[in-house]
């Protein structure tokens, strides 16, 4: 059979850095026939050769192929398409007969049949709902929590199919290739099942069969499914928001990846360069000798899931610690290299015995963007901030709005949402919650969820559903920003550093309050270290990208060593003043001052405490900046800035007999009146 080499795709790159060498494509006119070929029409490997050194081929999916494939089989596709349609129509009928009862138990209870539903229609239908149960911008959101129950699971099939397969795909017999395999599979599930074995050379491993007739039962109802889309797509172009062909294209896109082992090989062994190194964490080995595009075989894992915790509490593990761990590597997963695990059910989350958390089944996996990833911190940002404008402008950056939508009636649904939610603080939200308020306005307003978004928040929020099960106070994002205040503070990215600066300042004043609420939480990242941070702040600060902040800093400065100064006067003339029985008139410090200073005395405490504070390493960094032009410069601005503070403070004192808060409260003076009162009260 002729194989053509195709133009990789965008997670080639990283798969050839890995190592894997010589991956084909099927040619357009061979792609669909071999999805749906029998078993024993492919051809097999003659040998148990390692994967690395032989061409490997993998099926794609092809809406066209299918399409062409099918147009040639109309009774096949009719047969189908009734035992589909049926049921449909009956759920159909019941809801419109419902459309006037607005009991949330008749809704519960048709969200129900139509869960009960998908999962007797097979596999296709199983991994439609739950996709659908992660689209808010299709599903009410009474439907998205029942489909979200969805089981991924099926009876087994007969072991004989599974060995013949093993057979077809390895080049020999079960018993040849392992020493032993478990008599009945350990798990069953939509796409295949699970044996436990043993290499000939003493290795256990998990050995995971595709199911019989998986791919031709999943293209034909990818087809029928499409061309409904399509039909539904064009009678209702007015009332469709989102585009349901590109969904559909999108979701068979993922399943064809699924079916093929080779690339939940890939997807494993990419994950485990990426992130095994993080503590606690652990990647099973793949196998490649023994892995085809319906086998896989990789390392067995002992371990309990982290919803058993007495189980949990007999080992001696610290159930919380690990959902901790968990929660960290994915938002290295989301924000940081952008590859991430879009299943994270508990069946797929094992606590080892020696008390680490291993990631299991890497067939659903996503990619977000570096665009799309900056532009989830910025999110962040303007929530922090109850930016709801700057907040609808993000959505529209991150694709879920059109450039052309009129953002006047979002931005006051946002607000009612996220001021709902963010009570006291941003990191006691809880994701569950906000999301499913979010979720309304997404249904109500014409947003397109984008397929990595809710992939993202399928991930989530089953996180979250297990942490809580461990700890019922546990919230997730209470643990995640030490991690996005870390990026803040170290990541060099021009998008982060103008979310740090709108984070810092506000008309003109610098928030002492979030400078140590961003220092307090990014202590608290174990991968954070101060030195290197310190490093890449004077490197931003003396660049072109700093400008804008220099001038802020020289003022900041200024005001603080004036302050201070002031303070160290008056605590020495008081003494004075108590040894000679002397009495001296002291300008009064403003309470904005005097919480200035409160402030720098917390931020430095929280810098002494933090991991690579070294006095003399600090001192030495300070030592290499000093010598820059930049440096002196800005020396220069601050001697000046304080000697014209301190004389025009000497003449309004000593000559015009006033005192600093009498200046502050004329009006020519309001505008500084306002800095202050913003540093006192930031919003």
């Amino acid at each position: 059979m002729n194989v053509k080499t195709v133009s990789p795709a965008p997670y080639r790159k990283a798969d050839s850095e890995m190592g894997t060498k010589n991956y084909a494509y099927y040619t357009k006119e061979e792609n669909i026939e071999t999805a749906l070929a029998p078993a024993s029409a492919l051809v097999p490997f003659k040998s148990a050769a390692p994967m690395e050194e032989k061409e490997t081929k993998s099926v794609r999916y092809d809406p066209e192929a299918i399409a062409v494939y099918y147009g040639a089989r109309p009774l096949q596709v009719w047969r189908r398409r009734l035992s589909i349609i049926w049921p449909l129509l009956k759920f159909a009928l019941s809801v419109i007969l419902d459309r006037n009862s607005k009991n949330p138990q008749t809704q519960k209870r048709r969200a129900i049949q139509l869960r009960e539903m998908l999962s007797q229609l097979g596999p296709a239908f199983i991994k439609i709902g739950q996709a659908l149960s992660t689209r808010p911008d299709l599903v009410p959101p009474i439907y998205l929590e029942e489909l979200a129950k969805l089981q991924d699971q099926l009876p087994a099939f007969p072991n004989e199919i599974a060995y013949q397969f093993i057979e077809e795909e390895l080049g020999a017999k079960p018993e040849q290739i392992y020493a032993e395999l478990s008599a009945e599979p350990v798990a069953a599930a939509s796409l295949g099942q699970v044996y436990k074995g043993k290499l000939k050379t003493g290795e256990i491993v998990a050995v995971k069969v595709q199911r019989p007739g998986l791919a031709e039962s999943i293209a034909l109802d990818v087809y029928i499914l499409r061309t409904l889309a399509m039909w539904a797509q064009k009678i209702f172009k007015k009332r469709i928001k989102s585009d349901l062909v590109g969904i559909m294209d999108e979701f068979a896109s993922r399943i064809y990846e699924e079916m093929d082992y080779t690339q939940e090989a890939r997807n494993a062994e990419r994950f485990a360069e990426l992130y095994g190194h993080l503590k606690d964490i652990y990647v099973p080995q793949i196998y490649w000798e023994y892995t085809r595009r319906r086998v896989l075989t990789m390392e067995w894992v002992n371990g309990t899931k982290l919803t058993q915790l007495q189980a949990l509490k007999a080992q001696g593990i610290d159930a919380s610690h690990l959902i901790e761990i968990g929660v960290q590597c994915s938002l290295r997963q989301l924000l940081e290299h952008g590859f991430f695990h879009a299943d994270p059910h508990p069946g797929n989350l094992l606590a080892t015995p020696d008390g680490k958390l291993a990631y299991l089944d890497f067939g659903m996996m996503s990619q977000v963007k570096p665009y799309q990833r900056y532009g989830l911190i910025e999110a962040v940002v303007h929530l922090v901030n109850r930016d709801f404008e700057g907040l609808a402008k993000d959505y529209v950056k991150l694709e879920f709005l059109t450039p052309d939508t009129d953002l006047t009636p979002i931005i006051p649904a946002l607000a009612n949402v996220f001021n709902n939610a963010l009570g006291a603080s941003v990191a006691e939200l809880n994701f569950k919650s906000i999301t499913d308020q979010l979720s309304a306005v997404m249904y109500e307003y014409p947003f397109r969820v984008p397929a990595y978004y809710a992939l993202i928040i399928r991930s989530l929020v089953t996180l979250e559903g297990i942490a809580i099960n461990v700890d019922p106070n546990f919230k997730v994002l209470s643990k995640a920003y030490p991690y996005v205040a870390k990026r803040l503070l170290t990541d060099p990215a021009p998008e982060l550093r103008a979310s740090l600066r709108d984070l810092l300042f506000k008309d003109g004043s610098f928030r002492w309050n979030r400078l140590e609420n961003l220092l307090k939480n990014a202590k608290n990242s174990e991968d954070y270290d101060l030195s290197q941070a310190l490093n890449q702040a004077l490197e931003f600060l003396f660049s072109e990208r700093g400008d804008f902040i220099r001038d802020y800093l020289v003022d900041e400065i200024v005001k603080s060593i004036d302050t201070l100064s002031r303070q160290g006067f008056q605590n020495a003339t008081a003494v004075l003043g108590e040894w000679f029985g002397l009495r001296v008139n002291q300008s009064p410090i403003s309470p904005a001052d005097q919480q200035k200073l409160e402030y720098i005395q917390r931020i430095w405490s929280i810098l002494q405490e933090t991991r690579g504070f070294e006095p003399m390493k600090v001192a030495s960094l300070l030592l290499q900046f000093l010598s820059k032009p930049e440096t002196q410069r800005l020396g220069q601005q601050i001697a000046y800035g304080l000697t014209e503070r301190i004389i025009a403070r000497f003449i309004r004192e000593f000559f015009l007999g006033e005192d600093e808060n009498e200046i502050t409260a004329r009006p020519e003076n309001q505008f500084i009146s306002s800095l202050a009162m913003s540093e006192t009260n930031p919003k």
